[in-house]
């Protein structure tokens, strides 16, 4: 189940009533230590020197107990009270080549500007050009806000407790909290007693999905999926997309490029059906999905294309996935009850959908995500970028947890709108939409972060091929 996305205040009340369950606060912190150590060694190789920064609270209790789980490294402990005075040590240790540096400095509960002489020591750490763990919070961040108390570390990954908390996803916030990372039970009650209509999505949440696949099934039990994608100068995006839905395993894809792009994607694709130009009669027709929009950027994209593309928005019975290109051909109003809509916009894309900035898209994301999703018919919205957000104008709105920013290359999105439709063709993964879409978006970032893992350079053709692993 998606964790909620916590206030401070929320967080404290779970602690308590974690406390009144009979859990002790000693016995939460020996297991954070734990959690943190654990990322700490996959972040660090034998023999590497760690340093861990404490603090007089509870976040600094917290680094102190990751000590003893950090096993063959060479570990350095700066117990800070006085900044001023404790400077001088943190600076030694730095210049002793230390790989990695974990914060343990503040936590969630700072809500005050920090004096001259905390700011002070932040800078040098983040001069010091070492990579940081944070836990909980990057010192000197506000967790309820999102904005720096005078200085804040900026940290590498922060592992947060627990559940995220709402400060730690602002646009503000995302220089200081690098990759976010949540930890596992840690013993808190569960499940947590908040709610929230912005809920964290991880690997855990797909356990058991897709479902398994029946025995005595066929091609036509998976769906076909139509794909119109692809012109002059921009056919490898219909053939991106096209391989990106061959993924998730429909039973057919077809993909429909304009006429002049027909002989370069064809001759890239071999199991799906390549058609040049498209008839308006062919649409919806049989197809269970339809995905509209990579590479239709070319000079031979006709109006009728856009015609075809804004009657499928408003009249297809069938799920239709509009991307790129072909948001720009939207237009406001209501589609078919129960009908299942998709649109996937970067933020520069909701921004002129929208009539806003792009500043003002990243500044309030969630807001962005309701507006758009209420203007084109409570469509379902996957607003990209870091921490991709899913959901509708009403109900929750998931917050990705995987991806990373590798997948800024062109062609990354194209994949995952053909993969999106691949699997919203099929008909049983048509009953939870919601569902079906968050797992695309988590597993198109999940595939990146495993190739960001084993190699540097990979490009987009490597992760149409990551996807099936």
């Amino acid at each position: 189940m998606p964790l909620p996305v916590l206030t401070v205040e929320q967080m404290r009340a779970w602690e308590m009533a974690t406390w009144a369950a009979g859990t002790t606060e000693a016995e939460v912190i020996a297991r954070v230590g734990k959690e943190v150590a654990a990322c700490a060694l996959r972040l660090t190789n034998s023999g590497d020197r760690i340093l861990v920064l404490a603090g007089k609270g509870h976040n600094g209790d917290d680094a102190r107990a990751v000590r003893k789980h950090l096993v063959d490294r060479t570990v350095d402990l700066v117990e800070v009270t006085t900044p001023a005075k404790d400077l001088s040590a943190l600076e030694k240790r730095l210049a002793e080549k230390t790989v990695l540096l974990i914060d343990g400095l503040f936590g969630i509960g700072l809500n005050r500007r920090l004096s001259s002489e905390w700011v002070r020591l932040i800078e040098t750490i983040n001069g010091a050009g070492v990579r940081v763990l944070s836990v909980d919070a990057p010192s000197g961040l506000n967790a309820e806000t999102g904005l720096p108390e005078g200085a804040a570390v900026r940290a590498s990954i922060t592992m947060t407790v627990g559940a995220p908390k709402q400060g730690l996803l602002a646009e503000t916030a995302w220089e200081c909290v690098g990759r976010l990372e949540v930890t596992g039970d840690v013993g808190l009650v569960l499940p947590c007693p908040s709610h929230s209509d912005l809920v964290w999505v991880s690997a855990e949440d797909f356990r058991d999905f897709p479902p398994a696949r029946k025995a005595a099934s066929h091609k036509g039990s998976y769906g076909h999926v139509a794909i119109i994608a692809g012109s002059t100068g921009f056919h490898g995006a219909g053939v991106l997309a096209a391989r990106g839905a061959q993924r998730a395993q429909p039973g057919l894809v077809t993909l429909h490029v304009t006429p002049g792009s027909y002989a370069a994607a064809g001759g890239q694709l071999q199991a799906v059906m390549v058609k040049p130009g498209m008839n308006s009669a062919d649409f919806p027709g049989t197809f269970d999905a339809v995905v509209i929009g990579p590479g239709l950027a070319g000079p031979d994209v006709r109006a009728s294309m856009k015609a075809i593309a804004h009657r499928l928005w408003q009249e297809a019975a069938c799920p239709v996935v509009m991307d790129a290109s072909a948001l720009a051909w939207l237009e406001p109003g209501a589609t078919p009850a129960n009908a299942i809509r998709v649109m996937t916009p970067h933020p520069g894309e909701a921004a002129r959908l929208l009539g806003w900035s792009v500043a003002e898209v990243q500044g309030d994301r969630v807001k962005a995500l309701r507006t758009l999703s209420g203007k084109f018919g409570h469509s379902w919205v996957v607003l990209k970028g870091h921490q991709t957000l899913v959901g509708r104008s009403e109900g929750e709105i998931s917050v990705n947890s995987s991806g990373n920013p590798y997948l800024a290359q062109g062609g990354s999105g194209d994949v995952l709108a053909g993969y999106i439709g691949g699997l919203i063709a099929q008909p049983d993964l048509q009953q939870d939409p919601g569902k079906t879409i968050r797992y695309a978006v988590w597993q198109h970032g999940a595939a990146a972060d495993r190739l960001q893992e084993r190699r540097k350079g990979w490009v987009v053709e490597e992760l149409v091929e990551e996807l099936a692993r």
